[in-house]
């Protein structure tokens, strides 16, 4: 198994220190999949010249992926792994966690911190033939600031006020308040450029379904329901520097295949049907091992898998009911026994242990003590009733805790899931579990405060600056879906706006601390797990390295020995 944590950075540049963690390098995979072809909906093709003839059957990587994004580009990170096969960044992150160049050469930051001037190399083109210049990436900021991805909104939303193009070379983007760490965000795949010609000029459907981008693919064509077809670029030639090669794609095919059950994702590559799988379920990682696959385990920074409370509405409105329901719970236990020791228990609600500036003390705020729980509720007014569960003037205490299956949550997180509705059923809580797909996942359901007490999720993340993302308030100027505890607090938005823009290093990771820990004294989050990308991959695979930012596999450098 290959793995590897944090470790310190150095300086980038003219960019501020960022203690961000090193990343897993895979030294071989890719994938493959089963599943027949079902209604095939052919997606537009990009232009001959970008491509190479099908290759043999030994040219073509068969990956097996567990979910179907609805658009090749968005803001999910399902699409950040296809979208990064496809576009590129202006700077990507090294295995140490340092910002490195890709389509930017150099850049600097201006002394008050509130303009990132990048040089771009010269040459790249987007496989429509359009060059891959200043005006392009002054066009993809502002693409973004107006609605084009709703994850980069929520990164650069509060920051970003112009970007132009000083020369065909060079692009100045302006702040509106300092943000040392901009460039390492600018590194997650959300921000791969799309070519602005077919942005103004292709359907909302073609640039769903296969987005021009600058990268070493193009998409050939899209089976719904069953895989993308992704075809080599002949000409590509401007690898990021953390690449191990930086001319064209050794394979001209990658078959990215959607399998949804863990068990036939884990025949089909144990058959042969599949050359790599993306997350292998834990009670199969010793065997694969074993047996001689390649294993991969990333552990993701940002926000871990983690229960927000509802404080706007229902029971966990009183910070008594949800300390309770936290100290009611053996997360850890839970947790150990589904995870097999490749799932790691994270107790930190609001950031992963692989994020810099992690707290440990928020992490270990509440640990399994039911009499303490028991003691809370008594003191709320919640009184043990004949069923065992609670009820307070005559209403029990019943909560609601929906989760997406095989979107938010796979089959061992759902098995912790289950786990957890017991232990909390012994100190009189009633948790109804509501499971629901990935298509309703898809289209907003239960993301309002009517709609649910619990509610499971992460966020990957480069840094802490999650917190921002997550914690900052929902207002009708300004609105945040993805404060998804509904928690209006100018204090702890202060906390966090200070963090983002302090730029000594040490200060700052102990104003991202202090966030951390002011949430956990309230119990707005509680941890349960560490997000993880892993992979599987059959021996004879090599070079496929899991991206720096979000652990997603990159195809560029793989190849069959």
């Amino acid at each position: 198994m290959l793995e590897r944590l944090r470790a310190p950075a150095v300086p980038e540049d003219a960019i501020a220190v960022r203690p961000t963690p090193a990343r897993l390098l895979l030294a071989g995979l890719t994938a493959a999949l089963l599943s027949p072809v079902t209604a095939c909906t052919t997606g537009p093709r990009v232009e001959p010249a970008a491509l190479v003839a099908p290759a043999a059957a030994s040219d073509t990587i068969v990956y097996g992926h567990q979910q179907e994004p609805p658009c090749v580009y968005g803001g999910w990170i399902e699409q950040g792994y296809l979208s990064g096969q496809i576009l590129d960044n202006v700077v990507a992150l090294d295995d140490d966690g340092r910002v490195v160049p890709w389509l930017a050469e150099s850049w600097t930051v201006a002394p008050d911190g509130l303009t990132w001037t990048f040089r771009l190399r010269r040459g790249p083109t987007f496989s429509d033939g359009t060059p891959v210049d200043a005006a392009a990436v002054a066009a993809n900021f502002e693409y973004w600031s107006t609605g084009g991805n709703s994850t980069v909104q929520a990164w650069i939303g509060g920051y970003f006020d112009a970007a132009r193009a000083l020369d065909d070379r060079t692009v100045a983007v302006r702040l509106s308040r300092p943000y040392p760490r901009f460039a390492e965000n600018m590194t997650q795949p959300y921000f791969g450029l799309q070519s602005p010609r077919a942005l103004a000029t292709r359907s909302e459907e073609e640039n769903c379904t296969a987005p021009i981008g600058s990268g070493p693919f193009v998409v050939e064509r899209w089976n719904r329901g069953s895989d993308i077809q992704l075809v080599r670029r002949a000409d590509y030639d401007w690898a990021p520097a953390n690449a191990q090669h930086s001319g064209p794609a050794h394979v001209a095919r990658v078959d990215w295949r959607f399998v949804a059950d863990p068990t036939a994702r884990t025949a089909a590559l144990r058959s042969g049907e599949l050359d790599a799988m993306y997350d292998v379920p834990a009670f199969e990682w010793a065997g694969l091992e074993a047996e001689g696959y390649a294993l991969a385990r990333y552990v993701t920074g940002g926000r871990p898998q983690q229960i927000s409370f509802n404080t706007e509405r229902g029971p966990f409105t009183d910070q008594r009911v949800r300390q309770a329901f936290a100290l009611s719970l053996d997360r850890r236990g839970a947790v150990e026994a589904v995870g097999k020791g490749v799932i790691p228990y994270d107790g930190n609600g609001p950031v992963s242990r692989s994020t810099p500036a992690y707290d440990e003390r928020a992490a270990a705020r509440y640990g399994h003590d039911p009499t303490a729980a028991a003691a809370l509720l008594d003191e709320a007014g919640w009184h043990p009733g004949p069923d065992g569960v609670r009820t307070r003037d005559g209403h029990p205490l019943e909560v609601v805790f929906p989760y997406a299956v095989n979107r938010t949550v796979n089959q061992d997180g759902v098995a912790i899931i289950q786990a957890l509705q017991q232990q909390a059923g012994t100190v009189g809580f009633r948790v109804r579990l509501v499971p629901y797909p990935p298509s309703a996942a898809a289209a907003g359901a239960y993301s309002g405060p009517g709609d649910y007490d619990l509610m499971i999720g992460y966020w990957t993340a480069v840094n802490a600056g999650i917190l921002h993302v997550n914690w900052r308030r929902d207002l009708p100027d300004a609105p945040n879906k993805a404060n998804s505890a509904f928690y209006d607090d100018p204090a702890l938005e202060d906390l966090i706006l200070r963090a983002n823009s302090e730029a000594d290093p040490d200060r700052q990771a102990e104003l991202y601390r202090s966030a951390q820990r002011y949430i956990a004294d309230r119990a707005l989050s509680i941890g349960v797990y560490d997000r993880l990308s892993t992979l599987a991959v059959k021996p004879g695979l090599r070079g496929v390295r899991q991206e720096q930012s979000q652990g997603g596999p990159i195809f560029h450098d793989a190849h069959f020995a």
